[in-house]
Parts: C-alpha cells; structure tokens; sequence
C-alpha cells in the first residue's frame, strides 16, 4: 500500500501549519509532524476508522482537532482532506461533497 496526498489535502496541512505556527513559532512544526505521524498509521491501520457520507473514512488526529478524511483505492489510500473538527458540519460537508 502507498499513500497519496492530493494537492487539496496537502494545503489544508499547510493552512494549519500557518495558523499554529501564527500562535506560536515551532508549534506549527510540530503540527505537521504530528499528522503526518497521524497519516503515516494508515498503513497499519487503514480501513478501521468509522465512514463518514457514506464515502470516506475518518481519521481523528491524536494531538489536535483535525480529522484525517481518505479513501481507499485499489492498493492507495486516498488522503482527500485534513480538516479542522471545529469547523461548522455543514463546511466540512461542502468542502468534501
């Protein structure tokens, strides 16, 4: 198995990485590390987390309320977004519709 990270996802990484990094220098880094580190357990672990919209499984990250959403195809698994939880249900909805 490989995991991909579409381009949407890989930003949504990087708009938490601005907004933390913008509380305070270094927490941004370790944001990151923490989900990728969250991302990277999918090899393990893909396919046990609960399905949200009928379509996508839902990951949540240990350290910080972001939800790790993904797919898996064929022999991949699919990172399509990495949202924030305290965002409005309806959002996260539209954003992954």
């Amino acid at each position: 198995m490989k995991i991909k990270i579409l381009p949407a996802a890989n930003d949504d990484l990087l708009n938490g990485y601005d907004f933390y990094e913008q509380q305070e220098e270094g927490i941004g880094s370790y944001f990151l590390d923490s989900l990728f580190s969250d991302i990277d357990s999918l090899l393990i672990y893909h396919g046990i987390h609960p399905v949200y919209l009928g379509k996508y499984y839902r990951l949540l990250s240990k350290r910080f309320p972001f939800a790790i959403y993904y797919c898996i195809e064929h022999k991949d698994i699919i990172v399509y977004a990495v949202l924030d939880c305290r965002k409005n249900p309806a959002w996260i909805k539209g954003r992954l519709d």
